[in-house]
């Protein structure tokens, strides 16, 4: 048995802003949409999928190095952008609340945390490579 995709599903009370934030905001590139006599779906590319599993001590560090405090449900979303900071400040004027600036993490990333529609928290993070010399 193979798992060829992960898709994570998510149901926005508005719609219309969710499609405008992630599509066209983030720039995540449109797949398919498929409309029902009920509703409306769209499926957005996001590059690689990988599930990141941490137990709530991990969580709490994250959120510690991050934001400064435990913010974080049991889902965050993360996405790798080139430039961070550019991308926090573009999302925060599309409508998503900033909750931490971008941070260099101790694993050696920019990280930023948001929260976009639907109730979503965000983390984008740019990796910055070995440090030498």
């Amino acid at each position: 048995m193979t798992v060829r995709e992960l898709r994570l599903v998510v149901t926005a009370a508005d719609y219309d802003e969710a499609l405008r934030f992630y599509r066209d905001a983030l720039g995540l590139p449109e797949r398919a949409a498929y409309a029902s006599p009920d509703g409306r779906v769209t499926i957005l590319e996001a590059g690689r999928a990988t599930l990141e599993i941490a137990d709530p001590g991990q969580a709490e560090f994250i959120d510690q190095v991050e934001v400064g405090q435990r913010v974080a449900g049991h889902i965050r979303v993360a996405f790798e952008v080139d430039d961070s900071p550019a991308t926090t400040a573009k999302l925060a004027g599309a409508g998503a609340k900033v909750i931490a600036d971008p941070v260099r993490t101790p694993w050696n990333s920019l990280n930023s945390r948001l929260e976009g529609p639907a109730g979503l928290q965000l983390t984008l993070f740019t990796e910055l490579g070995s440090e030498e010399g």
